[in-house]
């Protein structure tokens, strides 16, 4: 009698990945870091297991459009590397968004997948980007927040 073990595991070569675009124009970037996160490790999926990697592939669009808190000051700090020379100080806001974007999501992985799951994630600045034949899916983030207010 083998009726305590039907949970179904998928098996380290799971190769069934979607791909999701999703627009940046006007988002917040700790909820847009949040979704891609659980996108990228697969949370979104019935069969998800902490052990094996079902996650899928993110294309972000219109990068350059995010909302990045103002309030909060986060800066770049450069050490040229040799005694008494001084520190090079960058506003992260003066960088690239795609910098920023990348920041947030990796910062939000766990440590020994981030390089791995780092991959899967493709940023582009403007509306056109090169994945046209991997028919992505178009996900509209303000409609996954309606439910919850």
């Amino acid at each position: 009698m083998n009726s305590l073990n039907k949970t179904f595991l998928p098996t380290r070569n799971y190769k069934n990945r979607n791909w999701y675009i999703i627009d940046c124009k006007g988002k917040s970037l700790g909820r847009l870091a949040t979704i891609i996160t659980s996108l990228l490790k697969g949370k979104i999926k019935s069969q998800y297991h902490p052990t094996t990697d079902i996650g899928d592939y993110v294309i972000l669009i219109n990068a350059d459009s995010i909302i990045v808190n103002e309030n909060s000051k986060q800066y770049l700090v450069y050490k040229p590397g040799r005694p008494g020379h001084s520190l090079k100080i960058k506003n992260v806001s003066d960088c690239l968004s795609q910098l920023t974007i990348k920041r947030a999501v990796k910062r939000m992985l766990p440590n020994t997948e981030a390089k791995r799951l780092m991959r899967r994630l493709k940023i582009y600045n403007t509306q056109t980007h090169l994945h046209q034949a991997q028919n992505p899916i178009e996900i509209d983030i303000a409609n996954l927040y309606l439910s919850i207010k």
